[in-house]
């Protein structure tokens, strides 16, 4: 480590200001900062010390995000093998999947462990790779053109976002996705920190409305073409009052585990809460945004439940709407992104509840939006800084009050 330490020391110059490469500083500045500790320390007298630099933070995000990473591997590998030993149509496959997976003498069996993860593996690393190579050159960009430093926070974004497709999501259209997320979502608005809607949230929203057939729909969770596999909450969308909760294909439990049709690295809801455990551990995520969305969606769940309509989304409990769709990845890693969520105290639990009660609010009054967990987060977004600003005066105003007593 000291020779690579030396070699960036001895280019260090070159890139700096008057040097040849100084437009290409950012490049150096994000290679440096990756491998070592910034060398910069704060000149002023007073500022805070702490450990956990921004590099640090997404690092651990990151790593609460492995238990979903590993069932975007397992569990899309695992519908997908179930779908051909249902229908023995191997040909379905794209003909590469194939021969990657017999060169490392893997197959199709659903029970097998490495099976599954080799054949997702080969779903979730293109659209990761894809989504890492577009949004970091966009990152890159913007740097050079500013003249700041590459933040880490694409890190975060770049992993979030494959997690939220389908498994059959055209690589063009991770491509534009991404653009539009980091671009539309971020950059425009002045990069990492100055954001006020999700870029993650906003490229899947984007690619949800301007590419629906991709990214809804029975067809597309399988990855496997001409079979479909319905998620649970699409079913029950769909299905007649006098079905009811008949009409969702999957068990509790199995639902609680991610054994289900769904977006690569939504459907677990305990991978989640692996994440969401060392996210509060670690003071990263708010634990107050998590319990606020809960509540406010298990409060109106239980309401509709108990009202009963001609609307079949009103037979599934609140119990169901916790484990079903993407409601446990939303919560735990997209509703409490320090930057666009509330950060009074108070605030993040009314941003919480509002989202709670909003995803419910989407799924059950309009089926035709059957996830809703994602509209309500960047509802929430747009929300945020108005909570806060009333938090904020109300504070003021019992503040002058007690003084004035």
């Amino acid at each position: 480590m000291k020779l690579i330490r030396k070699m960036l020391d001895r280019v260090e110059p070159t890139f700096k200001e008057g040097g040849k490469l100084q437009r290409f500083y950012p490049l150096y500045e994000a290679l440096d900062t990756f491998l070592y500790t910034p060398g910069e320390v704060t000149q002023e007298p007073t500022h805070v010390r702490d450990s956990l630099d921004l590099k640090r933070l997404m690092v651990l995000v990151v790593l609460s995000l492995l238990p979903c990473i590993f069932m975007a591997f397992y569990n899309t590998g695992r519908q997908a093998n179930l779908a051909i030993l249902a229908s023995d149509q191997v040909q379905a496959i794209d003909s590469w999947r194939v021969d990657a997976l017999n060169l490392a003498g893997l197959g199709f069996d659903p029970d097998s462990f490495l099976d599954n993860i080799g054949h997702g593996a080969l779903y979730f690393l293109p659209v990761y790779l894809v989504c890492m190579t577009v949004g970091g050159l966009w990152e890159v960009l913007f740097s050079i053109v500013r003249k700041h430093e590459v933040n880490e926070g694409f890190l975060v974004t770049g992993m979030l976002f494959p997690l939220t497709l389908p498994p059959t999501i055209p690589l063009w259209q991770v491509a534009i996705g991404i653009s539009f997320g980091v671009v539309i979502g971020k950059e425009i608005f002045g990069g990492t920190g100055k954001n006020f809607l999700n870029p993650a949230l906003t490229a899947r929203a984007f690619l949800y409305f301007a590419y629906p057939s991709y990214m809804t729909g029975d067809t597309i969770w399988r990855a496997v073409d001409g079979l479909s596999g319905a998620t649970p909450l699409g079913a029950l969308a769909a299905a007649p009052i006098e079905q009811g909760m008949s009409a969702v294909n999957t068990s509790w439990l199995a639902a609680f585990l991610g054994d289900m049709p769904g977006s690569m690295g939504e459907t677990s809801t305990l991978a989640c809460l692996l994440g969401a455990t060392m996210l509060i551990a670690t003071r990263i995520g708010s634990w107050q945004i998590m319990a606020g969305v809960v509540v406010g969606a298990g409060a109106l769940s239980t309401l509709f439940w108990q009202i009963g309509s001609s609307n079949s989304m009103f037979a599934m409990g609140p119990h169901w709407h916790l484990v079903v769709g993407g409601f446990a990845f939303g919560t735990v890693f997209m509703a409490t992104d320090p930057v666009s969520a509330a950060m009074t105290n108070t605030g993040k639990w009314i941003y919480g509840v509002l989202i709670g009660l909003m995803t419910i609010l989407i799924r059950v009054i309009n089926p035709a939006y059957p996830e809703g967990i994602m509209l309500a987060i960047l509802f929430g977004n747009v929300m945020a800084p108005l909570i806060d600003y009333y938090v904020i005066q109300r504070n003021i105003k019992r503040r002058q009050a007690r003084y004035a007593s």
